[in-house]
This record gives C-alpha cells, structure tokens and sequence, in this order.
C-alpha cells in the first residue's frame, strides 16, 4: 500500500503530524526525520530544490521513519514524472481549482492506459531496474494529495474530492485567507470558518483533509475542527523560532551584551 495512505490508516484517532522540509539540506531532512514527526513534505514550490536534491532529500529521509511527500511547483506532467522517476510515491499538487486539474493531477501520477507518466526502465523509483514487475504495480502504489487555496477551489471541494485516484485533500490556510482579503489573517474566525465547512464536506465524502499551522498552538486549532492529518512549521521555521528564543534569552535591554567567565553576560 502506498505508505501515506497507510499512515492514515492506522493513524486511528489522532491526526499524523508533519512538517515542511524547505532548508534544501540532506543532513537536516535528515535529522528532521528522526526528530518524532509522522510525515513531512518536501516542497519543490517554495524553496529553492531542484531535482537532484530532491532525490537526496528522499536518500536522506530514506533511514528515517517519516514518510515522504514531494510538492511540486505546479501541475505539471513532465515535472511530475521526473518526481516519480526519483522514487516520490505521493505528490502534493498545489492550487488545485477544478476537479479537472485534479483528474489531470492524477494522470501524472500513472501510466498507460490509466494516466500520462512516460515510462523508463532504468530509475531509482524501480531500484534501478530491479524491482519485479515495476511497471505493472506503480499505479497502485501512487498517492496523490490536492491542494485548495482559494474560497472557489472549497466551494467545488465534492467534486474535486469526488475525482477518482485523489487521496487526498489540504487546505492551504495562507493563499486561502489571502483569497478572502485577510492576508496574514491564518486563523481570521472567517478563514476559520471555511476550512470548518471544508473538513465537514470532506468527513461526509469520506476523503481525509489537512492543514498546517505555524505553531502548535493553532495546529491545536485545526486538531480540534477535525482535520485528519496536520503539519507545524517547516525545518527552517523550527530553527528560526530555537535560534530567536535563544538569542532573546541572552540579550540584555540595551540589545549587546559580552560574555565573561568570573561575571557572566552583562549589558554595556
């Protein structure tokens, strides 16, 4: 079974949480995988990866029990097949409008005569040609997550949720509170409300919804309005928020500060 659509499953009652992996670094994926969180998302979109450090993204996060997803820049078939080449097994496909992109979104994902996707015998995605009967069982382990970030996407969410292949959905609560006039506003009680009547339609579809928050305490939020699957922050997001913490905890008023062993850190 494909491994996110797996998580969900024996995720029970409490929602897997994730991160966003945007530091472009192996070594901190890495440690990001074995840091506790149940999935991550590597982001093609917003940060500066291109394909090979995808590839050693997922290298990395390879000896970790974090379960890889690879957001692409758009929806795109041939950018989509490299993903899948280099052994992505669900992608992210951001700003997803219709149920016909996400019919399209899907086709990247597989081959003839279900889908699009190009075939090649020789990739990392088919151990290199050594996988038994790659090619005839791929399609089956593919996940496909689609991703609404404006008021129009939600208000077409049953029929986008009704495309057959997708897995399932995520709100984007930036682009999403951006697209009703409450730019920065994420947890506005308006924006609120609408990822609310998301997650209602998706519990009655029956197609599984998530989010991310930049803090636990409105993660928090979005636990408590039912979304199924939830991300914190990213790598770089959780270093900034250490890296401020500690450098406001050793900072005097007057913003300097020098370091002795006999007298400690005092102001000048």
């Amino acid at each position: 079974m494909n491994p996110f659509r797996q998580l969900l499953k024996s995720a029970g009652g409490h929602p897997p949480v994730g991160t966003w992996i945007m530091s472009a670094s192996p070594l901190v994926a890495e440690a990001t995988g074995h840091a506790g969180f149940d999935w991550a998302v590597i982001d093609m979109e917003h940060s500066p990866l291109d394909m090979m450090d995808v590839l050693q993204m997922m290298q990395a996060l390879s000896c970790t029990k974090m379960v890889p997803i690879v957001r692409v820049a758009w929806n795109d078939a041939v950018l989509v097949k490299r993903v899948l080449d280099a052994g992505a097994t669900t992608v992210m496909f951001p700003f997803v409008q219709t149920a016909d992109e996400a019919a399209r979104a899907v086709a990247a994902t597989r081959y003839p005569p279900q889908g699009v996707r190009g075939m090649a015998g020789m990739s990392r995605a088919s151990r290199f040609g050594t996988l038994p009967n790659y090619l005839a069982t791929a399609n089956r382990q593919m996940g496909v997550i689609v991703q609404l970030e404006t008021a129009q996407a939600i208000e077409r969410i049953d029929a986008i949720a009704d495309v057959d292949g997708v897995d399932g959905l995520f709100i984007g609560p930036a682009d999403l509170s951006a697209s009703m006039g409450y730019v920065g506003q994420l947890t506005h009680p308006a924006v609120m409300d609408r990822m609310a009547h998301a997650v209602l339609r998706c519990k009655a579809i029956g197609k599984p919804v998530g989010t991310i928050g930049g803090d636990p305490e409105s993660v928090a939020q979005y636990r408590a309005a039912g979304f199924d699957y939830v991300a914190v922050g990213s790598d770089l997001g959780l270093f900034m928020q250490g890296a401020r913490s500690a450098i406001a905890a050793l900072r005097t008023p007057s913003g300097e500060h020098v370091h002795s062993v006999s007298s400690g850190t005092q102001g000048y």
